[in-house]
């Protein structure tokens, strides 16, 4: 057995994947560079012949060349970071509606901008849309490689770190020099990067809270609409989630801003300059940093089922506020975050003020705590952090 397939972690999105590639003539898997999506393709799909548009000599011959490109693959192929040639897309058009296969062609992209538009304008009812970001708890979990929340906090969640003998730190420096900063750099012509990784860096230090971008822009020596269009990039890429606030009117005077959220925490504690796990306990980011696990714990089991997040917050001008309301449709299930050992009494309060807010559509509320023991109280499910979006 050769190394990818002994260092291999069953990944969740597995059966989504198969059954979008029985409906679909295209999937395109999305996700952060390194979430493993290449993994996943070339193993789920191991016939298919396997292209890096990232090679300068393929990226020029499907440039160039897009129809002798796809001759070469007459039963389909794996196409990797298809971003890198948006206009591939439109022959892959006419080649699907004349093949008539389902899963004909697999592709891969770390960035949304041109790669939607195109499968939007050339894909519309040919391609099915799938999110793969880094490992979830559970993913962990079953392959018995979940740590302990501390370390789970301060080293993320990205495939290599757990397939690899590699320094968390040293990997996650290295992802932000020759990842981030590249796909940065090639979406927005920066050619000074000093001030984005400033930019960075300040996210990262906002994690949990309202986003306010002119203090943001403010603080970084830039205009508001470069923050704007510097934060679109890095929610492009899968970096950062804007948790946006519940929509109804349950009070004319509710919050209308969303909260940022780093998909990972492990690279969010790397740009706080945190440096081990032990450090961790005693931050004072620590509550923050497990919120945003948990919020995109939930994201991933949405994202691996191929559903759209059906997560919010609520919060009025008079500071009340429910850390994650979960839409159902026909109720409104209320979620609070504690990141602390225990539960105390008054963590229930906001909960049970949410069920007479909301009335008629308050569900059954959920805390979430960095405990381990689950069990019911106050009606309420208190729930460990390694259950969580399971």
């Amino acid at each position: 057995m050769n190394t990818l397939q002994s260092a291999y972690i069953p990944r969740a999105a597995e059966s989504s994947l198969l059954s979008l590639a029985s409906g679909y003539p295209v999937v395109v898997v999305v996700g952060p560079r390194q979430s493993g999506k290449t993994t996943l393709t070339r193993r789920l799909f191991p016939d298919k012949p396997y292209v890096s548009l990232e090679d300068l000599d393929e990226r020029e011959f499907a440039t160039s060349d897009p129809r002798g490109f796809l001759s070469r693959f007459p039963d389909g192929a794996v196409f990797d970071e298809v971003q890198r040639c948006p206009d591939l897309l439109s022959y892959l058009q006419g080649r699907v509606d004349a093949d008539g296969r389902m899963g004909l062609f697999i592709l891969t992209g770390s960035q949304q901008f041109g790669l939607m538009a195109g499968v939007t304008q050339s894909l519309a009812g040919r391609a099915a849309m799938l999110c793969l970001l880094p490992f979830s708890n559970a993913e962990l979990l079953s392959a018995e490689r979940l740590p302990d929340l501390n370390t789970l906090l301060f080293q993320g969640a990205y495939p290599p770190i757990y397939s690899r003998q590699v320094d968390p730190s040293v990997w996650l420096g290295n992802y932000v020099r020759t990842y981030l900063e590249r796909d940065v750099r090639l979406l927005l012509n920066i050619r000074d990067l000093s001030n984005f990784s400033r930019f960075l860096h300040l996210c990262a230090g906002r994690v949990g809270q309202l986003l306010n971008l002119s203090d943001l822009a403010g603080e970084c020596g830039i205009t508001h609409n470069t923050a704007k269009a510097w934060l679109s990039v890095l929610e492009a890429c899968f970096i950062v989630h804007l948790l946006q606030p519940y929509y109804r009117n349950f009070s004319k005077r509710h919050v209308k801003t969303p909260k940022l959220y780093f998909h990972d925490t492990g690279l969010a504690c790397w740009l706080l300059g945190i440096k081990t796990p032990a450090q961790i306990a005693l931050h004072p980011m620590r509550g923050a940093l497990f919120e945003s696990l948990m919020v995109t714990e939930w994201i991933k089991s949405r994202r691996n089922q191929s559903q759209e997040p059906n997560l919010y917050f609520w919060r009025d001008r008079s500071g009340h506020e429910i850390d994650l309301i979960i839409d159902q449709g026909d109720q409104l299930l209320p979620v609070e975050i504690k990141s602390g050992l225990t539960v105390a009494a008054d963590a229930f309060g906001p909960l049970e003020k949410w069920g007479g807010i909301a009335g008629s559509l308050a569900g059954q509320p959920s805390l979430v705590y960095g405990g381990i023991d689950a069990y019911i109280r106050r009606g309420c499910r208190v729930l460990p952090w390694s259950a969580w979006g399971r």
